[in-house]
């Protein structure tokens, strides 16, 4: 009969242990990286809005949730947009006045965030600062001024409409160079099939369709169906920035509350 040495016995079994444990908290890591992944790729994935192209819908430091179904599936709904296939599978069309997230179509990796007024065979213009839609304006009525802060943390109150689409869509613009901007006046543009036209609400700062690119000039220009990432949906956490992350203290007076789980007209 062969002693065992009580000691080495037990070691031996701790280490067995250890070893165990130490592969039950690996796979759970790996579970939880890949339902992230899974839902991150078909539910729904986190945005930050950093620039002020979408005052006074968006502000900069708002946190939102875009919905990939929306719009169907297509290689930039997966990380890093991989080109394991092209066009799109279970679409379903954006409609006039969706805030979508999608890929630059000119590196098609950049992330932007504008609001959809134009579909396929549309026909788009800008005049006098109105939108015009297949040739006719779009309605949009004077309210109060928004209160804007500049890059010199400087207030500014500038014009603010309601604008309204055909759909009955409504939502708010700000034309903070009066209509007289850069962008107030454009040539027709006429939506291609598959494509779609998106501008910024803060018309006089937002650099989007109504802006293609030419002679090494980076644009927007129409945005393929296939670019599109999803429909933003929710402002889910919102600061304005006054805080950085190791100043513990002002954290909370430079959380917007009020903007906490928003929906995104």
């Amino acid at each position: 009969m062969v002693d065992v040495d009580p000691a080495r016995k037990g070691g031996a079994a701790g280490q067995e242990k250890k070893s165990e444990s130490l592969w039950e908290t690996a796979r759970t890591v790996v579970y939880a990286v890949l339902i992230a992944l899974c839902i991150r790729t078909v539910a729904f994935e986190p945005f930050n809005i950093p620039s002020g192209s979408m005052i006074p819908t968006l502000l900069v430091g708002d946190y939102l949730f875009v919905s990939k179904y929306s719009y169907g599936y297509s290689k930039h709904s997966l990380p890093f947009s991989p080109g394991i296939f092209s066009g799109r599978i279970f679409d379903t069309s954006p409609e006039r006045g969706d805030v979508a997230v999608f890929k630059l179509p000119s590196d098609n990796s950049t992330d932007y965030i504008k609001r959809i007024v134009g579909l396929p065979g549309d026909t788009i213009q800008v005049r006098g600062g109105r939108l015009h839609l297949n040739g006719k304006a779009v309605p949009r009525r004077r309210i109060e001024d928004f209160v804007l802060q500049d890059e010199r943390e400087n207030f500014h109150a500038v014009a603010q409409y309601e604008e309204r689409l055909p759909s009955g869509v409504t939502y708010r613009i700000i034309e903070k160079d009066g209509d007289t901007g850069p962008l107030d006046n454009t040539p027709v543009f006429t939506v291609p099939e598959g494509h779609f036209f998106a501008m910024g609400d803060n018309r006089d700062n937002s650099l989007d369709s109504r802006v293609h690119s030419a002679r090494g000039i980076g644009g927007v220009g129409y945005i393929p169906f296939e670019n599109l990432v999803g429909r933003a949906d929710v402002i889910f956490f919102s600061t304005d920035g006054s805080a950085d992350w190791w100043e513990i203290w002002g954290w909370i007076p430079a959380m917007r509350f009020s903007r906490f789980f928003t929906g995104i007209d």
